[in-house]
């Protein structure tokens, strides 16, 4: 496989971004070779053999990929995972050995994200969604997969159903993990809890910037502010950490050159809402493609949509799992359900 070049990538920037970008050598503690060992060490605990790629697509760009298809004889429908915005395949490590016992199993990072080329994105929405679609069919094509079950969490959620939109005939099953981008915003008087004035004044004072671009602000202090903010993170994964590893881990996946980042900025509204919401084309999406939505019983996301999934899919099967004292990271929150979850789900592909 190509090993990425850095001259490859071209630098994602926008009015909001492009200055903060200029500081990263001086200003972050962090670079590409501190990404590549986070991951790596975040990937310790991984028991089952494994493969590093990065998977060439267009434009000169790559995916990295974790490749766990060693054994011998298994014809069993490849899953691929695909993490949410923010997030990268070092998320997946309680998972990826329980998962790929039974059945070849990828993950790589979203274009624009992680390790992954980070390229300049469409302001359109429409358009930057299409971008990801394709990085991910051009990515099916390389590593050379018939078809697939997508499993995506969060963003990647949103995008496993553009995809199949696109190419339902490579998709065997989609797997929503908590997902992003389905409901459409509701009007300001059918909200069930108003948002705050200030909130809503911050939002328009930040509107201009990458979600993620305090992060970069903070500087040297960044590590320590995710650990601040964050401490669920170490909470999660204490039964493989009793370190700062998966908080440096996702620290340096998130402020490197933003360009997913600013991708998923372009196709949201305030406040934190798809552009074009997911619930509006679901329908589109062949009647023959089966569907399971998995939440977190303890999740602030709106676990509402997979019973509007059901509703528009009357001809459909769709099925409902909710994990148990799981929140938004149902992955991670309870990992061993949720990887008997996803077992059960495609053990039915026969």
């Amino acid at each position: 496989m190509r090993r990425r070049k850095m001259g490859d990538e071209s630098v994602s920037t926008d009015r909001g971004s492009w200055w903060i970008s200029s500081w990263l050598p001086s200003w972050c503690p962090t670079s590409t070779s501190h990404l590549k060992d986070a991951e790596e060490k975040i990937l310790l605990p991984v028991k089952s053999k494994f493969s590093r790629q990065y998977v060439p697509i267009s434009n000169q760009n790559v995916l990295s990929t974790l490749a766990f298809c060693e054994k011998a004889g298994n014809e069993s429908t490849p899953l691929v995972l695909l993490h949410g915005f923010g997030g990268g395949v070092g998320l997946w490590v309680l998972n990826l050995d329980a998962l790929s016992q039974q059945m070849p199993v990828y993950a790589f990072d979203l274009l624009g994200f992680g390790q992954s080329s980070r390229p300049d994105f469409s302001s359109d929405a429409q358009e930057a969604e299409l971008q990801f679609v394709e990085s991910i069919e051009q990515w099916r094509t390389a590593v050379g997969l018939e078809s697939m079950v997508l499993l995506g969490h969060n963003l990647g959620g949103y995008l496993a159903a553009a995809y199949a939109l696109n190419y339902p005939a490579r998709v065997k099953h989609l797997i929503f993990v908590e997902p992003w981008g389905f409901p459409q915003r509701p009007d300001p008087g059918d909200e069930d809890r108003p948002i705050p004035i200030w909130i809503k004044a911050l939002g328009a004072m930040l509107s201009p910037f990458n979600p993620l671009a305090g992060l970069r602000v903070a500087g040297p202090l960044g590590p320590a502010l995710v650990q601040t903010l964050r401490p669920d993170f170490q909470k999660k994964y204490v039964s493989v950490f009793n370190d700062n590893t998966v908080t440096d881990y996702i620290y340096h996946l998130n402020v490197q050159t933003p360009s997913g980042e600013t991708a998923f900025k372009n196709m949201t509204i305030p406040y934190g809402w798809a552009k074009r919401p997911m619930l509006q084309r679901i329908g589109l999406i062949h009647a023959d493609i089966p569907m399971t939505i998995i939440y977190g019983s303890r999740s602030s996301i709106d676990g509402y949509s997979g019973n509007s999934i059901k509703e528009l899919r009357p001809d459909s099967h769709v099925e409902i799992i909710a994990i148990r004292g799981a929140g938004h990271y149902v992955f991670a929150d309870q990992p061993d359900d949720f990887n008997q979850s996803v077992l059960q789900v495609c053990e039915t592909l026969g």
